[in-house]
């Protein structure tokens, strides 16, 4: 058990609402909403994490009040009109009946939306200032307009207690609007409702006020609100702390949800939702300050991934309710794991923000290592018992063939692992050398950790060969032997060494270095930033109309600061055709994408990052011997069904990179669909 679990589980009464421990998730959008409408999916998401243990979830971020606010382009959740009242209570009913609470987040974005979508409205705020990360000039708002948010604001509390939810909260972080007119970097008015702090408070008064005359004084009404905007010309940490004593001494609100930071463009989103390049609980110290000012409760979250930061945070009397948003993501259970002293059994997140990094390019919310997560309905969390036990040998000791593993082992097989390198995590352990991306090793870290209490058979060292597989007599037989780098299609790339090169140290380039990278993702960035730290004079070209253009909101604007920083030179709109050497240097030709026209670079090193090809020869080896050729059927895999069984023979599975080189989550996803119903 870890220090001051018991703070963790200990429940917190809000007016007559009782939340049965400390732990909660906070209001996000996983992109699960269907016409603005919490459906199936959004729900068994949340029932997961009731079913896990947990005191309180609040979903539906940025759900709209109105109209004017945009809420189904992005999946999420539209409190506009009475037709979400019936979802709302089959989803209490869903979250109650495992002992959790259920609140949702209410908002108007204001400008912090786009007006050619949805209805097609002009975006609205405090002031017509342009925000960078919406990339909208929003309309000034009108008195009347304001009179009319403030009624919708209310009506949608209305619904949110008719539709049997225990709270809401109406947002006001993250820059929407009512933080656009507490904030002296949108708000630029004269009238009432601009100029002074108390002035620019009038807004989120009269929200509350409406929303607290519409629902009564028993039901609860919090706000989600920045301890400090960290912004030049914005809300200071002083001027936070004055708008939370002065909205909790009116009584406008139950409780407080403090983050640090705001959204208005990249880096700041970046910030404000920290990733593995941030420590855990980087801005605990606001919500602290908070709560000595005030006398309702305080939650917080941002980046509290494990059990023990959360228990010293409540322990230590920072905050009242420590939110695990990304640690439910990871792994809905973990209150559970941690009341009947299994914490070793959680699977920690890792900070990798791959889930909110698919939601802002249009996605769903995926967790990077549960590929359960999300697919509630047909993907398990606990893995049942097969009617027989088999035997089963998976070939390979990365992500694929460690979660095949531990499923097969759940599965009551008896499973014997082969791994031809002396340590389990295959490619993920060499990621995690690059700089700031170390976290990434927790992922094998728990996967091993549970097929050695699942008492695999584990051999490491050891090459499986068609006969050693064939020894053993095996049902089953799972391919998750990786991949290895792809050189790549230049002339001359046999004078090239690959990034792998780099961060397994079988290449230490010094002087100046090309790195030329076709893939766009955090492969060739993290050894960029990890060979300018060395000293050595980077110049990162690729392809893509920008430097690793297929990394997330999250993780982008990070990787781009450190590079800035270390002064590499960043060439997009280019294509590496040609190496070849020159004396002791080489010559890297690059050819523009847009105009054909080349251009010669003197360079000591030049490294390539073009992704992996499959390491396939093991497959195919066996393949005639299978009692399926090898083939999965698809139909079967994506209905969620077992695999058709006959023939004579072992069945042969291929997951992961030596299928097509993918990413950790396709990884885990080929083996926990497969395997569960094998």
């Amino acid at each position: 058990m870890i220090a001051h679990a018991e703070a963790l589980l200990k429940p917190l009464t809000i007016k007559g609402l009782t939340i049965r421990n400390r732990v909660m998730s906070t209001s996000h959008a996983p992109g699960y909403g269907v016409d603005g409408k919490p459906k199936e999916r959004y729900q068994l998401y949340h029932a997961e994490k009731a079913k896990g243990g947990i005191g309180l979830t609040m979903f539906g971020g940025s759900s709209s009040v109105a109209l004017d606010s945009p809420a189904t382009p992005w999946a999420q959740i539209s409190v506009a009109d009475d037709s979400v009242i019936p979802y709302f209570q089959s989803f209490a009913e869903r979250v109650h009946g495992h002992g959790a609470k259920l609140m949702i987040q209410l908002t108007h974005m204001g400008r912090r939306t786009r007006w050619d979508t949805d209805n097609w409205l002009p975006v609205k705020s405090a002031s017509p200032y342009r925000e960078p990360a919406s990339r909208s000039i929003p309309k000034e708002l009108e008195h009347e307009e304001i009179a009319r948010i403030v009624r919708d604001f209310a009506d949608a509390a209305r619904r949110c207690k008719e539709g049997g939810l225990d709270g809401c909260e109406i947002s006001a972080a993250h820059g929407h609007l009512v933080d656009q007119f507490w904030s002296p970097s949108v708000n630029h008015r004269t009238d009432q409702y601009g100029g002074s702090l108390q002035n620019r408070m009038r807004f989120g008064i009269e929200v509350l006020s409406a929303m607290r005359e519409a629902v009564g004084d028993d039901y609860v009404i919090g706000i989600r609100m920045s301890g400090d905007e960290m912004l030049k010309g914005g809300l200071t940490h002083e001027d936070c702390v004055e708008i939370a004593a002065e909205y909790a001494q009116r009584g406008l609100v139950d409780f407080l949800n403090i983050i640090g930071g705001q959204a208005r463009d990249d880096i700041a989103h970046a910030v404000s939702i920290p990733n593995m390049a941030f420590p855990v609980a980087p801005f605990l110290s606001l919500p602290s300050a908070i709560k000595r000012e005030v006398d309702i409760p305080i939650f917080h979250a941002q980046r509290i991934t494990d059990l023990a930061t959360a228990a010293r945070a409540v322990h230590d009397g920072h905050v009242d309710m420590v939110a695990m948003t990304r640690a439910h993501i990871a792994d809905p259970h973990l209150v559970n794991k941690l009341a009947d002293g299994r914490t070793d059994d959680i699977r920690q997140c890792v900070g990798a923000g791959y889930c909110i990094d698919r939601i802002y390019v249009g996605g769903d919310a995926l967790c990077i290592q549960n590929a359960a997560t999300g697919r509630e309905a047909t993907m398990p969390h606990v893995i049942a018992r097969a009617n027989s036990a088999k035997k089963a040998v998976v070939v390979g000791g990365g992500v694929a063939g460690l979660e095949a593993a531990r499923v097969l082992a759940h599965r009551g097989h008896d499973v014997t692992l082969f791994e031809k390198e002396d340590r389990l995590g295959g490619q993920v352990n060499i990621a995690a050398r690059s700089t700031w991306r170390e976290a990434l090793s927790g992922i094998p870290r728990w996967l091993v950790g549970q097929v050695e209490k699942l008492s695999v058979d584990i051999r490491v060292g050891v090459v499986a060969d068609e006969a050693a597989i064939k020894a053993l007599d095996p049902d089953i037989v799972i391919v998750a032997t990786g991949g290895t780098p792809n050189p790549g299609h230049a002339s001359g790339s046999d004078h090239a060494v690959t990034t792998w090169d780099i961060l397994t140290g079988a290449a230490e380039p010094s002087g100046t270095v090309l790195l030329y990278d076709e893939m766009g993702q955090h492969n060739a960035a993290s050894v960029a930033e990890l060979l300018a730290k060395r000293g050595c004079l980077v110049e990162m070209a690729t392809h893509d109309l920008m430097i690793a253009q297929e990394i997330g909101t999250t993780n982008l604007p990070v990787h781009l600061r450190e590079l800035y920083k270390l002064g590499v030179v960043m060439t997009p709109n280019m294509e590496l055709i040609e190496i070849y050497p020159e004396g002791n240097r080489l010559i890297a030709a690059l050819r523009n994408t847009m105009t054909d026209a080349e251009e010669e670079r003197v360079v000591d090193h030049v490294v390539v990052e073009y992704g992996t090809l499959p390491q396939d020869d093991l497959h195919f080896a066996l393949k005639d011997g299978a009692s399926n050729r090898g083939l999965t059927d698809h139909r079967a895999l994506v209905a969620g069904e077992p695999q058709p069984e006959g023939g004579e023979g072992y069945a042969l599975y291929r997951i992961g990179d030596a299928v097509a080189g993918r990413n950790i989550h396709a990884a885990i996803y080929d083996a926990l669909r497969l395997c569960k119903d094998l």
